[in-house]
């Protein structure tokens, strides 16, 4: 952990890489530190190295698949919370948060055994060692949380606070139970150098049940004491023990708890145990004598286990405002007056005080609470290259700085494949953020347009809504047409829709294309108006009427009559406009004598087809 500081750290050189001999910079990035070498030369001895630029990963954590589990399972729970928090009433929701905070728990625990058996098997001392600090951390944060469940989730009362308390810490001393078990399956259970131990942690931790069958085995071997192991034997059993579902009160429970304590006492004033040493220290524990527990120390482990005891023996009843106390004196007794507390122990004791918003302070080293560790946890994940999804719905759930973090962060994830930017502009087209999806859509259409696929490019600047980019693409779908005389991507031109009125050469693409259409489908009537109004209507550009005129020649040869007498005047009337306009300068004598012949091949035809059209027109009216 850091410690936060007042003042700007002092500056601190590095020694500089490679052959030059300079000092190093760097710079975090969203989850790497660029590190790069400087124009500040060394003063003092040469180090050998090499000049380049490194990449140091910030947080490998995140790279472990099997802490992308827990990723990935916490944030389906995450999720569901949300739903329960706007769909489950006020008053029926503890237990629903109880269950939710045992899930993340449970969650946890089992990344936490993983993780272990993995350490045991990994051949590398240092990737051991590396699931050993990560068992360490999440066993840190487990042990805080449930703490946390006890008092400010289930916000247990007098009486049940204890029960949960020492769940709490049995759930996180369990080597008494490895212990137990040797203990028991040896061949002589009572020689075992662990015996006795296991006898006074199973007391320290109230499981009186368990303390009295292993104590039977020293008893039935020493039929000489029995009577010492009997007396003993009682008062483990009639130790009362609060029901929180029973019919018993809390001040009955108190009243039958004070009369079994003096029963204890009494044993230990009559000597009963004297002959006994290590009954003697059980009797001293029963009666909360703090003295024996402190001489418990190695068996305890930890202060706050401390404090649970010295609770269950001296005062079972504890009230949650009363807790602060005990548990700052049980820590000071522990620990000694000359000990510096670790920051696990001082996030413990501020939930002991029922300080939430410390607790969240020292657990994070910041001060936002619930939100700041949202965005920092959502941010971390928006690093790697699968996880950045479940970052997401975390930054949905900040109300007040979670869209502008998503904004931020959505820009870096690259885009490396069409699939990925569909995924990530399904994204931001669900949060209407607009600015994101043109970017990406623009990202997208030019890295297509790059590749020559023209249709993607098309289909991604239609959805950016970039009426220039869907010009030029346009352009370069009707140049590919000239040169090849077939369109491309005839599904996605068939299928434009009201997208294609998005530029006006998009229009033109979109019409020109439903003119050859028509045409294949020998619907030359409506072919013909189509075309005719491409150019009367000014959409095709002027560069492109020689081919529209181009196209109608198939139409002006069929046998039956395709153009009106009105229509054929119109396309006459092109042509000559055509003509009379001012002529773009030709490469070569060539092209100047092709669309000389075009032309003429053209009035012969139109001329042709108006004689047609009088004719017929002509008969018709007769």
């Amino acid at each position: 952990m850091m410690e936060e500081v007042d003042v700007e750290p002092s500056p601190t050189l590095i020694p500089g890489a490679g052959f030059h001999q300079r000092h190093l910079g760097f710079e975090w990035g969203p989850g790497d530190l660029l590190v790069y070498e400087t124009n500040y030369k060394l003063q003092g001895p040469k180090s050998a190295g090499s000049p380049f630029v490194h990449i140091v990963r910030k947080d490998e954590d995140i790279c472990s698949p099997i802490l992308r589990k827990l990723f990935n399972e916490s944030h389906l729970i995450f999720v569901g919370l949300q739903k329960i928090k706007e769909d489950v009433p006020s008053k029926n929701k503890k237990t629903q948060f109880v269950s939710i905070s045992k899930n993340y728990r449970s969650v946890i625990r089992a990344c936490m055994e993983e993780l272990q058996q993995n350490a045991v098997s990994a051949q590398e001392g240092s990737i051991a060692s590396q699931y050993g600090d990560q068992v360490s951390i999440l066993l840190a944060i487990e042990l805080i949380w449930n703490l946390c469940e006890v008092l400010f989730i289930d916000a247990s009362p007098a009486g049940s606070l204890l029960l949960h308390l020492l769940d709490w810490v049995r759930l996180h001393k369990s080597d008494v139970d490895s212990r137990a078990r040797e203990v028991l399956q040896s061949e002589s259970p009572t020689r075992h150098q662990a015996y006795w131990d296991v006898v006074i942690s199973l007391v320290l931790q109230g499981r009186m049940d368990e303390a009295r069958q292993v104590l039977s085995k020293q008893a039935s071997l020493r039929a000489e004491s029995s009577s010492v192991f009997r007396r003993m034997d009682l008062l483990l059993q009639n130790m009362p023990v609060f029901n929180p579902t029973g019919t018993q009160t809390l001040t009955e429970f108190d009243m039958k708890w004070r009369n079994w304590h003096e029963e204890c006492d009494r044993s230990l004033q009559d000597n009963t145990f004297a002959s006994n040493r290590h009954l003697e220290t059980i009797c001293k524990i029963l009666v909360g004598d703090e003295d024996a527990l402190l001489e418990q120390k190695e068996l305890l482990s930890t202060w706050y286990h401390f404090l649970v005891t010295r609770l269950l023996f001296t005062h079972p009843t504890i009230k949650p405002p009363d807790l602060h106390y005990y548990a700052q004196s049980s820590m000071n007794m522990f620990l000694g007056p000359r000990a510096t507390p670790e920051p696990l122990d001082i996030i413990l004791l501020s939930a002991f005080e029922f300080d939430l918003h410390q607790v969240i302070k020292d657990c994070s080293f910041g001060s936002n609470l619930r939100e700041f560790l949202v965005l920092e946890y959502a941010s971390g994940l928006f690093t790697h290259h699968s996880l950045w999804q479940l970052a997401v719905d975390y930054f949905d759930h900040c109300p007040e700085f979670g869209r502008v973090y998503l904004e931020l962060q959505i820009e870096r994830v690259p885009l490396d494949t069409e699939r990925k930017a569909i995924k990530v502009l399904r994204i931001c087209e669900d949060r209407q953020m607009s600015e994101q999806v043109r970017s990406i859509c623009k990202i997208m259409a030019k890295r297509a347009l790059r590749n020559n696929r023209l249709g993607s490019a098309l289909s991604w600047s239609i959805r950016a809504k970039d009426a220039a980019f869907a010009t030029l693409i346009s352009e370069r779908f009707l140049q590919d047409y000239s040169n090849k005389g077939s369109f491309t991507d005839l599904d996605l031109l068939d299928n434009l829709g009201p997208a294609m009125l998005l530029s006006d050469r998009l229009t033109f693409l979109g019409k020109y294309r439903e003119f050859h259409r028509l045409y294949g489908e020998n619907r030359f009537s409506e072919a013909a108006r189509l075309l005719l109004s491409l150019m009367t209507a000014k959409i095709a550009p002027r560069s492109l009427w020689m081919t529209l005129l181009t196209d109608a020649l198939p139409l002006l040869e069929q046998k039956e009559v395709i153009f009106s007498v009105d229509q054929t005047y119109e396309l006459m009337s092109c042509l000559e406009e055509l003509n009379s306009g001012t002529k773009e300068p030709k490469q070569t004598d060539q092209d100047e004598d092709i669309e000389s012949t075009k032309t003429e091949l053209l009035r012969l035809s139109l001329a042709r087809n108006l004689a047609m059209a009088i004719v017929k027109e002509g008969t018709i009216e007769t």
